[in-house]
């Protein structure tokens, strides 16, 4: 089974940007829909953008605007790049299939924003 691991989140202020990365151990080439989830403390994990083998994305209300996701195929990686970061984007963020999360999850990577 392809094995996820996401990368790249750290501590920032707000307003400031953060690029996440979610390399699989295998091809992704033949899953169709991909996403970023995310888990504040306390709050459950909730769906925060989508996209498909060919590119097409969705958001979520919260983060439109200021999220963009891609996936390169040939390398097997999926991206989020997250601008005018905000306090209440601090979470544990994951990348797994959706609608249904059919991947294990790995480890997260936690994005901290300071007020």
């Amino acid at each position: 089974q392809v094995q996820l691991v996401e990368s790249g989140g750290g501590l920032v202020q707000a307003g400031e940007a953060l690029r996440l990365s979610c390399s699989a151990s295998g091809s992704i080439y033949s899953i169709n829909d991909m996403g970023w989830y995310r888990q504040a403390p306390g709050k459950q994990r909730e769906l925060v953008a989508t996209v498909t083998r060919g590119g097409s994305t969705t958001y979520a209300d919260s983060v439109k605007g200021r999220f963009t996701i891609s996936r390169d195929n040939a390398r097997n990686t999926m991206y989020l790049q997250m601008n005018s970061l905000k306090p209440e984007d601090t979470a544990v963020y994951y990348c797994n299939t959706i609608p249904k999360a059919l991947l294990s999850w790995g480890q997260g990577t936690q994005v901290t924003v300071s007020s």
